[in-house]
């Protein structure tokens, strides 16, 4: 085994201003890690780039608040689970949770990574193996906030890319409805049976509501008359931390409750579920702690006889991880899937490549060493922030 010889964090954003709507996929930040025989591992967080930049190069105060490179340099990166350990009590001061854990998550995923193409197998198999043949995904289907449009034309657009998907080759769909004050609840319900009537009944169909509510009776309003149009999950119906909320509807609603899509760790996914009482957890890879914890999380789901479904709204570095989680976790019977031919985005249709292919509403198992991708240098030198551009008019006259 070759050690790491160099972890290089880098922030990457779109300059288009989305600040306005609500896509995750406008910025990101890559660690990679390089061996000393040149091989590299690649993993991405989904926070603020120039934090976890700041987070990862902060210098050592004490043991409890280490500089990252400092337990990684030397180290062997097969040791996945034993490096994750460190770098979480070992940076336990100012990490733990939330940023401390999403810069983690990175890291961990570029081990994975960097291990799975030092010893030629897919990250799945480092996970412990596959536990399923194919994989199953589903495409969400996000047309944007309304900004100026009418619910009219949300809908027509939302249909558009249930299009696309379905040619895609795609049979499980979520459909967003982050309509806020452009529906009232009637409104809502009234549009959620025109989706389920477009799809007809043999597509799997989930729906997201942006954490429209803050009292679980206005939310179970609305799912109890929506039941007829079997909806498979419903997410994000209350506000993120109302746990005691999520238990009084999760226990009166015939559809299933989703909610942990911010959480980070398997301790604050517990709380989800023993609080909350959710049926789904949707920890998101790149936040909750990278594939380590989510194995770990998906290992205590199980117990609890709750599924895990996994957020991915990002790149295809996250992308790439979701297919390695279901691949190797039996506690996930579906997974999010960002397609870049249905939710145009350049991060997440230029970062890396290949995508995969979706035959009837499936894709086989990676079969590349690590992640299975490789980062794109052109799109990192396009969107990359942390490098000074020199003046061109200043270079210029210096050069003439």
């Amino acid at each position: 085994m070759s050690s790491i010889a160099k972890i290089e964090v880098i922030p990457l954003r779109i300059p288009a201003d989305k600040a306005a709507d609500c896509d995750g996929s406008v910025d990101t930040v890559v660690v990679r890690l390089s061996d000393n025989e040149g091989r590299t591992g690649i993993g991405e967080a989904d926070a603020p780039p120039e934090v976890v930049k700041a987070f990862l190069e902060m210098p050592t105060a004490h043991i409890w608040s280490t500089h990252a490179a400092e337990i990684l340099i030397g180290a062997d990166p097969l040791e996945i689970t034993a490096l994750w350990e460190m770098l979480y009590e070992r940076t336990i001061y100012p990490g733990r949770r939330g940023l401390g854990i999403h810069a983690l998550s990175a890291i961990d995923i570029a081990l994975h990574d960097l291990a799975g193409k030092q010893v030629g197998v897919p990250a799945y198999k480092l996970m412990g193996g596959a536990r399923r043949q194919r994989l199953r995904p589903y495409c969400t289907i996000f047309p944007g906030l309304a900004g100026e449009r009418s619910l009219r034309e949300v809908l027509d657009e939302t249909f558009q890319h249930f299009d696309r998907a379905l040619r895609l080759g795609f049979r499980a769909v979520k459909m967003e409805v982050l309509y806020y004050e452009l529906a009232t609840d009637a409104e809502l319900v009234d549009a959620i049976k025109e989706g389920r009537s477009y799809l007809g009944p043999d597509i799997t169909m989930a729906v997201d509501f942006g954490y429209r509510w803050k009292h679980w009776a206005d939310a179970k309003w609305v799912l109890d008359r929506v039941e007829d149009c079997d909806i498979f999950f419903a997410e994000a119906v209350l506000q993120h931390d109302d746990l005691a909320g999520h238990a009084q509807l999760a226990q009166r609603s015939n559809i299933r409750i989703c909610g942990a899509e911010f959480a980070s760790t398997r301790f604050e996914v517990r709380e989800w579920i023993e609080v909350g009482k959710v049926h789904v957890v949707q920890p998101d890879i790149s936040r909750c702690g990278g594939l380590t914890e989510i194995r770990r999380i998906s290992e205590m789901a199980s117990l609890y006889g709750v599924d895990v479904i996994p957020h991915a709204w990002k790149t295809g570095i996250l992308a790439a991880c979701g297919r390695h989680f279901q691949a190797s976790c039996p506690a996930s019977p579906l997974f999010e899937f960002m397609s870049p031919d249905v939710y145009d985005s350049p991060l997440r249709r230029d970062l890396v490549a290949p995508e995969p292919t979706i035959h009837d509403g499936y894709m086989d198992l990676p079969r590349g060493p690590g992640l299975g991708i490789e980062l794109n240098e052109s799109t990192v030198e396009q969107y990359r922030i942390d490098l000074a551009v020199p003046d061109k008019t200043e270079h210029a006259q210096r050069t003439a």
